[in-house]
């Protein structure tokens, strides 16, 4: 199994249940699959860099997980025929970047427990 990081954009004008509903789908999916969900983050809703179909927003939502080659292909096709994902960018991640999402993950970690 590889290490994949994929990256999300749900159309802005889903409500949060709405929202959370599309990326547990996705998280279903994955599982569904024999995948293995690593890390998951909500970047909530952020301005676009150019308009994508006239929305300038967009909830942006982060996933990575340990999956099989042959899971990205259903992976992208359901987020292909799925009319809330706006963009989406799925890529292998090397064993440099793997280190370094983990490293990025207990820092996140420790500042959350230093702020509690």
């Amino acid at each position: 199994m590889n290490n994949y990081e994929t990256v999300f954009i749900l159309t802005p004008v889903l409500s949060d249940v709405q929202m959370k509903e599309a990326v547990e789908k996705f998280k279903a999916l994955l599982v569904a699959e024999g995948s293995e969900i690593v890390h998951e983050e909500n970047w909530g809703l952020r301005k676009l860099e150019y308009p994508i179909a006239k929305k300038s927003t967009g909830f942006y939502q982060l996933l990575e997980f340990k999956a099989d080659p042959s899971v990205i292909a259903k992976l992208e096709l359901n987020f292909r025929r799925d009319e809330r994902v706006i963009r989406f960018l799925t890529f292998k991640q090397d064993k440099f970047h793997a280190l370094y999402a983990e490293k990025r993950r207990s820092l996140k970690q420790s500042k959350e427990v230093k702020e509690n």
